[in-house]
């Protein structure tokens, strides 16, 4: 930062007054708010975390000092504001894998293809499917994805030599279901926040949150049925994903 644009300490000053007017406003939102899901809280706590983390930042930058507070990530979704009882539905799903074994990859891809010769490979690329899935990878996941529905693939990607990252699902209110091919050249635009009706996320990061916790967190020193689920269900199997990973809900 150059010094004509270094802030001044009356900067900070005004961010500090700001800081606590933040305060005062998320607590009165706090004690008047309506429900779970306020949205005039849920503003408030907005406000309160620009401006708590605009002063860190002027604090920082002039005094070389920081705060003790900690601004969390906004991955939350405002109220939800569509109809009622909405006429349609849109379902959006994004799921990330690593190519963690390239090899397995190409395997299963060639297996597909000299199954079925005639399997499209990729339209851009010479020969046929059967002679190039083998030692191609692009060409090796277009056969896979396009033999098995995406649903399989995440509950065998192992097989498959892929690792699961991050996978999230939001369902979203539409006022009508689209028109044929409407959408399809723009099918991935971000839904309006306020339509969106639940989500669920899927990420390794909620067992790091839960590894913090520690286990006092979850033990109360009853080895008896404390009627909190823990995971298991009554065949015995983990409902927990394969990988581990944990799955958080969300509602709009």
């Amino acid at each position: 930062m150059s010094d004509a644009a270094q802030p001044t300490a009356a900067e900070v000053r005004a961010a500090a007054e700001a800081v606590k007017a933040a305060l005062d406003r998320h607590l009165e939102a706090v004690e008047r708010r309506s429900g779970e899901d306020d949205p005039a809280v849920y503003a408030a706590f907005n406000e309160l975390a620009a401006t708590a983390e605009a002063y860190d930042e002027l604090l920082y930058d002039v005094y070389d000092e920081v705060t003790p507070f900690e601004i969390p990530g906004d991955d939350s979704l405002p109220g939800y504001a569509g109809p009622e009882e909405p006429s349609a539905l849109s379902v959006l799903i994004r799921r990330d894998y690593a190519v963690a074994e390239p090899q397995r990859l190409l395997a299963q891809a060639q297996r597909v293809a000299d199954l079925d010769p005639d399997v499209e490979a990729d339209a851009g690329a010479p020969g046929t499917a059967a002679g190039i899935v083998g030692s191609s990878v692009h060409a090796a996941v277009t056969v896979l994805f396009g033999e098995y529905e995406p649903d399989e693939i995440a509950s065998r990607h192992k097989e498959f030599g892929l690792e699961e990252g991050d996978s999230t699902l939001w369902v979203a209110a539409a006022d009508g279901l689209a028109e044929p091919g409407d959408w399809l050249s723009e099918p991935f635009e971000q839904p309006e926040a306020q339509r969106v009706i639940c989500r669920f996320d899927v990420s390794a990061v909620f067992d790091e949150e839960l590894d913090d916790l520690g286990d006092d967190a979850f033990d109360d020193g009853d080895d008896g049925d404390d009627g909190i689920d823990d995971g298991i269900d009554e065949d015995g199997g983990d409902e927990e994903s394969a990988s581990g990973t944990r799955a958080r809900q969300g509602k709009g």
